[in-house]
């Protein structure tokens, strides 16, 4: 059976570290973030199936996380905070989680509310999460590519391109790894000068938003400035 994947958002190291712990034991595959843009960086970076979400964090709270986290994908959500009140509860679940666990807890109650959770949604394979960059989005699963809120038509080459990109933000990619890569994905042999094409078409096609930067003599690198 494949592994589940959990990403744990909690900033508070000791429980953080029984639910890994625990949930390592029970077959699961694990990922930890203390904060929101940590948390941010690991959906961007690779797949997972659930996330169990602290209400409160260092640089945001899990309201706002789940609302973002529920706009790029259908990654299930588990709040576990200290907030028992009734309204916290319903602005919770209004929000798009899918279940809600009130702290102290035992960590049998998690396990069995995560499970449940799995079995509901049928989440037997990773969710791909929505890939963004400022008003760019990639959408994986419908291999689709929006500018502020516009599908923008794209080849595959240039899809491809614009995915490693953006899978890689704010990451320098020298053309060297680029070419492999593309190379790599169909069999179809991309040159240099195929890729200044397409890194061309790409900015045009994207406005402003492509924030698809040179870095002279090295290759590219896709992030706002501001990031």
């Amino acid at each position: 059976m494949r592994q589940h994947q959990i990403l744990i958002v909690e900033d508070d190291e000791t429980i953080a570290f029984g639910l890994k712990v625990f949930l390592l034991q029970k077959g699961f595959g694990i990922q930890h973030a203390d904060r929101v843009s940590t948390a941010k960086a690991m959906l961007t970076a690779s797949p997972h199936d659930l996330i169990l979400l602290d209400w409160n964090l260092p640089d945001g709270n899990g309201y706002e996380f789940c609302s973002y986290v529920k706009q790029m994908s259908d990654i299930p959500v588990i709040f576990l905070t200290v907030r028992d009140d009734e309204h916290d509860i319903v602005q919770g679940l209004d929000m798009g989680a899918d279940d809600y666990i009130v702290k102290p807890f035992q960590l049998s109650v998690v396990l069995s509310r995560i499970q449940a959770v799995l079995r509901r949604t049928g989440s037997t394979a990773p969710a791909a999460a929505r890939l963004t960059c400022g008003a760019l989005l990639l959408d994986p699963v419908k291999t689709q590519v929006f500018c502020g809120g516009t599908e923008v038509p794209v080849t595959a080459g240039e899809y491809r391109l614009l995915l490693l990109l953006l899978q890689n933000k704010n990451q320098t990619l020298t053309r060297r790894v680029l070419l492999e890569k593309l190379w790599d994905a169909d069999g179809d042999f991309v040159n240099d000068n195929t890729l200044t094409v397409m890194i061309k078409r790409l900015r045009e096609k994207l406005g402003p938003s492509s924030s698809i930067k040179t870095i002279r003599g090295i290759g590219y690198r896709l992030g706002p400035d501001d990031e």
